[in-house]
């Protein structure tokens, strides 16, 4: 027979392995689910400072209102209320490049950018604002926006990335990722000609990417995130419905129009 090797979850039958762990005397009460997650995705238990910074990523990607994937399933769980997966999964497949996909755009963005750098990172933020620079020149001139830069309602600053910067200057975990976020958000104005906000997702991003989490699941962070903020939209809808109401007020409002074709033609 074929062997299937894993050092995740492993069971038999009188006992359940994880990461090399007795599941039930080891891990159950012992270890919580942020360090869990941790763990599982990089198969390496994190320092209490690693553990305190990917904690609070989790806390500040896991709700921001009425955002499309809240509302999404919201609608979702009212078109089919004996579907709460089905809701969810709604919810969490409009993470994308406007919402939630930020945080793995602007980590693979900042570690492109620390990718081209020959020798030691810089050492001072003169050294990290040039570096800084020349990118956003760089996506300037290419056409291309810069992931994290701008917030469509914190436009005078996101109060998460502040908040942020300090857990992980504290931890001592403020890495390269974060140190060229934060000089993007010095220079920036120097070529756009205005100054936009770092926004939380971007700084999530970098502070993962700075964990040494893989550059591939940093979206996957963010829907782990998002995943328990839709469980909160869902008991908040229980108690206080209003997903019909959004659908009755685009319902009872809609406007008809003459088509208006794509332009597509037959072959």
């Amino acid at each position: 027979m074929p062997e299937y090797p894993t050092a995740l979850g492993a069971s038999s039958r009188d006992r359940i392995a994880l990461l090399g762990h007795d599941l039930t005397d080891e891990v159950m009460g012992k270890v919580g689910f942020g360090e869990l997650a941790f763990w599982l995705a990089s198969q390496r238990r994190p320092t209490a400072g690693e553990t305190r910074v990917f904690e609070a990523v989790l806390a500040a990607l896991a709700d921001h209102g009425f955002t499309p994937t809240a509302i999404i399933t919201r609608l979702t769980y009212l078109s089919a209320p004996d579907s709460v997966q089905g809701a969810i999964a709604a919810g969490l497949l409009g993470g994308g490049s406007r919402f939630l996909g930020v945080t793995e755009d602007c980590g693979r963005f900042l570690h492109q950018v620390l990718a081209t750098v020959t020798g030691e990172h810089p050492l001072d933020d003169a050294g990290w604002d040039a570096l800084a620079l020349a990118a956003v020149h760089a996506r300037r001139e290419a056409g291309a926006f810069v992931p994290g830069l701008g917030h469509h309602v914190h436009k005078d600053g996101d109060p998460r990335t502040s908040r942020l910067f300090h857990i992980a200057a504290e931890e001592g975990l403020f890495g390269p990722h974060l140190s060229l976020f934060a000089a993007i958000g010095r220079v920036h104005p120097e070529v756009l000609g205005k100054t936009l906000p770092l926004n939380g997702a971007g700084a999530c991003g970098a502070a993962l990417a700075d964990l040494g989490l893989p550059l591939e699941l940093l979206r996957a962070f963010a829907l782990l995130a998002r995943t328990a903020g839709l469980i909160g939209q869902l008991a908040e809808e229980l108690r206080d419905p209003v997903a019909n109401d959004i659908f009755l007020s685009v319902d009872l409002n809609n406007k008809p129009i003459p088509p208006s074709p794509l332009g597509i033609t037959a072959a």
